[in-house]
C-alpha cells in the first residue's frame, strides 16, 4: 500500500517536474525568439530608416534643383516683361511726341483755315458790294443772284456726274442683259394665236337658223340660260355669233351649237342635255392642258387645282394672246436665262409657268392677278421663292431673289416679240395721243412724235430755253411720267433733240 502510494507521489513528482520543464523550455524559446525578432526589426527599421534619409536626401537635392530652374525662368520672364515694357513705355513717348507735333500742325492748319474764312468772306462781302454797285441790285437781289447761279452750277455738275454713272452702269448692264436676253429669244420661237372674245359657228339655210330661234325664241333663251353667251343670229348672213367673256363657256357654247346642228334635234331639253355633257368634256380638256404644259416643260408634276387652273388659261387670252402658251414660253425664256445666270432652272420655269395663273380667277377673286396667283400657289405648296416671283413680277412686292426680276423680264420679252399681240385702232391712236400730250406737257418742249408704232417717243426742245445738262434730266422725267401714267408692252424709247442754228447772209 505504501509503496504503491509512494509510486504515484514519485509519478506525480516527475509529471510536476516535466511540466515545468517543459513550461521553462517553452519561455526560454519565446525570448529567444523575441530577441531574434527584436534584432531583425531592429535591422530592417534602421534599413528603413537609412532609405527614408536617402529619399528625403534626393528629394532635397531635386527640389534644389527645381527651385534653381523655377528661378532662373522667372529672372528671365522678369527680364523679357521689363523689355517689352520698355519697349513699349518708348513706343508711347514716341506716339506723344507725334500726337503733339500734329496737334501743333493741325492748330496752325486750323489758324490758315480760319484765316482763309475770313479773306473768303471778305471777298464774297467785296464781290455783293461789286455786284451791286454795277447791276444796281440790293445785298438781297444780289444774293438771290449769286445762288442762283451756284444753283445752276450745281445741276450741270450732278448732271454731268448723273449722266457718266448712268452710262457706265447702262453700258455694264445693257451688255450683259442683251446677251443672255439676245440668246434666250433666238433659242426659243414659240407660235402666237389671236382671238377675239366671240366664236362663229357656220351654218346652211335659214331654216337651221329658225330651228336655232325656236319657237317664239324659246331654244334661244334656253341655249343663252344653259350656257351664260349670248346668241346673235341675225347680224352675220350663214353664220351664228358667240359673245362673251368667259372664255371657257364661250368654248363650251361652241361645241355644243356644233353638235346640235350637226344632229338636227334642238330643243330646251336636248340643249340642257348637249350642255352638260361637253361642260363635264371640257374639264377634262382643261385638265388635259394643264399636265400637258407641265409635261412640256419637263417639270415635277403639281397640285391637281394647279392643274386645271392652268388648262383654263388655255381658253384666256390677253391682248389677243393665247395666255397658257404665253407661260409655256415665258418658262421656257425663264429656263434659258436661269441657266445663263446659274439658278435653278427648274424652279425658274416653275415660277414662269405659274406667274398668269392669277388670270384664271381674276374675275372671281378681288386683286391684282400676281398676287391672287401667289396666294393660290402658296395654298398648294409651292416653295416661297417661286411664290415670290409670282407675286412681284409687277411689282405689286419687292422680289426677295432672282425669280421675280427674271419674271418681269421673261413677261416684257414674250409680250413685245413681234406678233405676239394685236391692238385695235383706237388702242393705238390712243396711246399715241397719249405719248405725245406727255411729252408736250414739260415745259421747253416745242414738238413731240411718236414713231416705231408707240415704241419711241421723239421729243424735240428749244435751245435756248433747254441746255446740254438740262436736256438728260428732262429726258429722265418724261421716261418716267410715262411709265406712271401709261400701260403699254415692252418698253418705249424717249429721245431728246436739242439743234441751235445760227443763220446770217451777206449781202
Amino acid at each position: 500500500m505504501n509503496t504503491h502510494t509512494d509510486i504515484i507521489i514519485a509519478g506525480a513528482v516527475i509529471l510536476l517536474a516535466g511540466i515545468l520543464l517543459g513550461f521553462w523550455i517553452l519561455r526560454w524559446r519565446e525570448r529567444s525568439l523575441s530577441a531574434a525578432m527584436g534584432a531583425e526589426k531592429q535591422t530592417l527599421l534602421e534599413t528603413a530608416r537609412r532609405e527614408a534619409e536617402s529619399i528625403i536626401r534626393d528629394a532635397r537635392l531635386a527640389a534644389n534643383e527645381d527651385t534653381l530652374k523655377l528661378r532662373s525662368e522667372t529672372e528671365r520672364r522678369l527680364n523679357e516683361r521689363e523689355s517689352l515694357v520698355n519697349h513699349q513705355l518708348e513706343g508711347l513717348v514716341r506716339s506723344e511726341k507725334d500726337l503733339r507735333a500734329q496737334r501743333e500742325e493741325l492748330a496752325g492748319k486750323q489758324a490758315e483755315v480760319q484765316r482763309l474764312q475770313k479773306e473768303t468772306a471778305s471777298l464774297a462781302e467785296q464781290r455783293r458790294q461789286q455786284l451791286a454797285a454795277v447791276s444796281k441790285l440790293s445785298e438781297a437781289e444780289a444774293r438771290a443772284a449769286f445762288l442762283q447761279e451756284v444753283q445752276q452750277s450745281s445741276l450741270r455738275d450732278s448732271a454731268q456726274l448723273s449722266q457718266h454713272i448712268m452710262e457706265e452702269a447702262r453700258t455694264k448692264a445693257e451688255e450683259m442683259a442683251r446677251r443672255i436676253i439676245t440668246l434666250a429669244i433666238q433659242r426659243y420661237a414659240g407660235n402666237h394665236s389671236f382671238e377675239t372674245s366671240t366664236a362663229t359657228v357656220n351654218i346652211k339655210g335659214d331654216e337651221m337658223k329658225g330651228r336655232i330661234i325656236g319657237r317664239e325664241g324659246r331654244n334661244i333663251r334656253a341655249f343663252e340660260a344653259a350656257t351664260g353667251v349670248t346668241v346673235l343670229i341675225d347680224d352675220t348672213p350663214g353664220a351664228v355669233v358667240l359673245s362673251g367673256f368667259d372664255p371657257v363657256r364661250r368654248e363650251i357654247a361652241r361645241e355644243a351649237m356644233e353638235r346640235l346642228i350637226l344632229d338636227g334635234r334642238i330643243g330646251p331639253q336636248r340643249i340642257e342635255e348637249v350642255v352638260g355633257k361637253i361642260a363635264q368634256e371640257i374639264d377634262e380638256v382643261i385638265l388635259r392642258a394643264g399636265e400637258a404644259a407641265v409635261m412640256k416643260l419637263g417639270l415635277a408634276p403639281m397640285h391637281v387645282e394647279i392643274l386645271k387652273l392652268l388648262g383654263r388659261l388655255h381658253f384666256r387670252h390677253s391682248f389677243s394672246q393665247n395666255i397658257l402658251h404665253h407661260s409655256i414660253e415665258v418658262a421656257q425664256l425663264m429656263g434659258l436665262m436661269a441657266a445663263e445666270l446659274g439658278v435653278d432652272v427648274a424652279s425658274a420655269k416653275r415660277a414662269g409657268l405659274l406667274h398668269d395663273i392669277g388670270k384664271a380667277v381674276s374675275h372671281e377673286v378681288e386683286g391684282p392677278h400676281a398676287l391672287v396667283g401667289a396666294e393660290i400657289i402658296r395654298r398648294y405648296g409651292e416653295p416661297e421663292a417661286i411664290v415670290n416671283g409670282v407675286a412681284s413680277h409687277h411689282g405689286e412686292v419687292p422680289p426677295t431673289g432672282l425669280l421675280g426680276i427674271l419674271v418681269s423680264a421673261a413677261d416684257a420679252i414674250s409680250a413685245s416679240r413681234p406678233g405676239a399681240r394685236s391692238e385695235t385702232v383706237l388702242t393705238y391712236i390712243k396711246r399715241v395721243e397719249d405719248l405725245e400730250r406727255i411729252g408736250l406737257s414739260f415745259p421747253g418742249v416745242e414738238k413731240c412724235f411718236a414713231l416705231q408704232a408707240g415704241r419711241e417717243l421723239r421729243v424735240m426742245v428749244q435751245p435756248g430755253e433747254v441746255s446740254d445738262e438740262e436736256a438728260f434730266m428732262l429726258a429722265r422725267s418724261i421716261a418716267r411720267k410715262v411709265e406712271e401714267d401709261l400701260q403699254y408692252p415692252g418698253q418705249i424709247r424717249v429721245t431728246i433733240i436739242r439743234e441751235t442754228r445760227c443763220v446770217e447772209f451777206a449781202k
